[in-house]
């Protein structure tokens, strides 16, 4: 397999390296895939090599993700470069015979259309080609599990050269000098972190990576855990000894098992290796990293609140002043980036700070890793340059709104994030420009909503998660999130008033200014977005009484169509209330007064005569 295009060019003869002699199925191992069969995939394809015999020609390698969740199972076959989708487990003999014979099944490989010819290559899938890998470049390339695979892809370079040509003040400058911002939600330029860190008086010192990845809708940080996580630990390392850390925590909920697993198998293979432990690489720099299991709370996403967790005690936020950098973990000087800022500095190492910079715009550098989800075509995980912007990831990378509705709105940055509209499809995407727009990067999730969302509906439902997740400590958040919360149901059940949209705003903005921490600080950040952008959607629930996207069932009003009526009584037989009356073959009708709007008739009736008003 040619690798080529990640960051160094791998060693000749690294143990563990992939076997570039023979011929790669490279199946998706990531948790997307194995949940459509990728597992199942992987199993056939082994029973179908031993059966051929084909022990010395075929490697099967079980990788990362390799970001075309939509399309899984996925492999890739090397060296003819083949992209096969949708595979199944009754595809593995004739995969391993074609791959054996130097062929491509034609089958397996993505189209655009039904009708469109077959594309044999990733790269000229347009879901790829507005892409740039590189915290993802490993990705679906190598055997997350194999640190050889990593040593042969050019990883632990940054760390040889770093301990053995750089002082930590240096790397710490390269790391300024890249632009490199935090990934996981908030911004913060990260060589100035680090130099806050170096520079605070006290020992030990603490590194920790985020990786409490929380949002709805989210899967960033653990595809890059489960897919090359050696490329977090290495970061890890490399701000260790530009800070003078001596220990450090990965800080990962324990809802993933297999990046947990991945991680502790990667943690062992670089401390067998001399990546950690006494001595790294014969530089004097001693540095062990541990994993810390959470439980799944929101709020341990928050600096403070995750290090109380790793310390034993309830995941709740302290005032700030001071800050992680003076007095964090145990007291003492502490360093957190996110997973995606750590498995950014190896290569800033490796190629330099000046061609990390050279990509991104003038103050948000480099590239951004997303989750797309909702209403896309094309799910998945995308890498695009920082600058991008959102029509040519939804339309261009992301294919487009799911059966051909129209685009409502983009939800981006989280349940702390906020919803923009369709005037803002060409904002570039960086730090800067998002904020103006009342929204925020986030850690990365892009939910995609199209015009069957009702947008009070989705304020309610981001609110609601916030309340639930507030750890009560704070009355702003405590009681903000909760009286909030009530108000939208209020609107959403068709008793809201003009008065209430008022309330929303005022509560919202001292919620911003007086809560102790990020999420309390954030939480508002939907409902006030939704209010700004769409707030003709509010006033129609208010004043009309009407939900425009025909989802808060106490707004809707159920009739039948009488010319679409066939009269085969189905809907009766479905309503639970007995509020539809007729005769068989004749139009029937609905009772406003009994219907429970439950829905049922709409998914009972096949000529679609039921409608609502």
């Amino acid at each position: 397999m040619s690798l080529e295009h990640l960051d160094a060019a791998p060693p000749q003869s690294a143990p563990g390296a992939l076997q570039t002699g023979m011929t790669q199925l490279l199946v998706c191992g990531d948790s997307g895939c194995r949940s459509s069969g990728g597992d199942a995939v992987l199993a056939a394809l082994q029973e179908a090599v031993r059966r051929a015999g084909a022990e010395g020609q075929i490697q099967l390698v079980r990788t990362g993700c390799h970001g075309f969740c939509e399309a899984g199972p996925v492999v890739l076959v090397e060296p003819v470069h083949a992209f096969y989708c949708r595979v199944n487990e009754s595809d593995a003999a004739d995969m391993v015979a074609a791959a054996r014979r130097g062929e491509v099944l034609e089958r397996l490989l993505y189209r655009p259309d039904p009708q469109a010819p077959p594309v044999v290559h990733p790269e000229d899938i347009p879901f790829y080609q507005k892409q740039v890998k590189r915290v993802l470049a490993r990705c679906g390339r190598i055997d997350p599990e194999e640190i050889g695979d990593y040593l042969a892809a050019g990883g632990y370079q940054a760390l040889a050269k770093a301990l053995h040509q750089m002082t930590p003040e240096q790397v710490i400058e390269e790391v300024k000098r890249s632009g490199l911002r935090g990934r996981g939600g908030g911004g913060f330029p990260t060589g100035l972190k680090w130099q806050l860190t170096r520079q605070a008086q006290g020992s030990p010192k603490y590194v920790i990576c985020n990786a409490d990845e929380g949002d709805p809708g989210a899967f960033m940080d653990r595809s890059v855990l489960e897919g090359d996580p050696h490329s977090v630990v290495e970061g890890l390392i490399l701000c260790a000894y530009a800070v003078g850390a001596s220990e450090g925590f990965i800080y990962v909920r324990a809802e993933y098992p297999m990046a947990v697993k991945t991680l502790r198998r990667a943690i062992a293979q670089a401390r067998e290796r001399g990546f950690l432990g006494r001595n790294i690489l014969g530089s004097g720099m001693d540095f062990e990293l541990h994993i810390k299991e959470g439980a799944g709370a929101f709020v341990c996403g928050e600096e403070t609140a995750l290090m109380a967790s790793i310390e034993g005690r309830r995941g709740m936020p302290r005032p700030r002043p001071p800050f992680p950098a003076q007095s964090g973990l145990w007291g003492k000087p502490t360093n957190i980036n996110n997973v995606e800022t750590y498995a950014n500095v190896p290569m800033i190492i490796t190629r330099g700070a000046d061609w990390y910079a050279a990509l991104g715009t003038e103050r948000s550098k480099g590239t951004k890793v997303f989750a797309l989800t909702g209403r896309i075509n094309h799910t998945g995980l995308v890498e695009v340059p920082m600058g991008i912007t959102l029509r040519e990831i939804i339309y261009d990378v992301g294919g487009g709104i799911r059966g051909g509705r129209k685009f409502k709105a983009v939800q981006i940055g989280g349940p702390s994030g906020g919803c923009l509209s369709a005037q803002h499809l060409d904002l570039p995407i960086d730090y800067d420009s998002l904020t103006a727009a009342g929204a925020m990067m986030g850690s990365g999730g892009l939910v995609t909503l199209d015009e069957t969302t009702c947008m009070v509906d989705l304020a309610r439902f981001f609110m609601n998660f916030m309340r639930n997740e507030s750890c009560g400590k704070c009355t702003p958040c405590r009681e903000g999130t909760q009286r909030m919360l009530e108000t939208l149901e209020r609107i959403c059940g068709g008793q809201g008033t003009l008065d209430d949209l008022s309330y929303l705003e005022k509560t919202g903005q001292v919620m911003k200014r007086a809560s102790l921490c990020g999420l309390g600080q954030t939480a508002p950040n939907p409902v006030l977005s939704t209010l700004r952008y769409f707030r003709a959607e509010y006033e129609a629930h208010i004043l009309e009484h009407r939900c425009p996207a025909g989802v808060c069932k106490a707004l809707l009003a159920y009739y039948i169509e009488a010319d679409l009526c066939r009269g085969c009584g189905k809907c009766a037989r479905q309503c639970p209330a007995g509020a539809i009356t007729g005769e068989p073959k004749h139009p029937y009708q609905i009772d406003p007064e009994k219907c429970v709007r439950c829905g049922g008739c709409v998914d009972a009736c096949a000529f679609d005569a039921v409608r609502t008003a």
